[in-house]
């Protein structure tokens, strides 16, 4: 059982720390629930509001999908 509490798909995972040089470690229940393997690389986004991760590979596939109606 994760310990995490979900709600219509939206997590939460618990709080993480920022070490000296700047890492943070993604919680394990984080890493299973989005298959996130060592080696894997993010994309970091933010706003004023604050900050998300996105593995490159699902934004890749949003960009495809979006470039698919255009003209080349």
């Amino acid at each position: 059982m994760m310990n995490m509490q979900e709600n219509e798909g939206k997590y939460i995972f618990g709080v993480v720390k920022v070490g000296d040089k700047g890492q943070i470690v993604i919680p394990r229940d984080a890493r299973k629930v989005y298959d996130i393997k060592p080696g894997d690389a993010l994309l970091l986004l933010g706003d004023q509001k604050g900050m998300a991760l996105l593995k490159t590979e699902i934004f890749q596939q949003a960009i495809d999908q979006a470039m698919e109606g255009l003209p080349q």
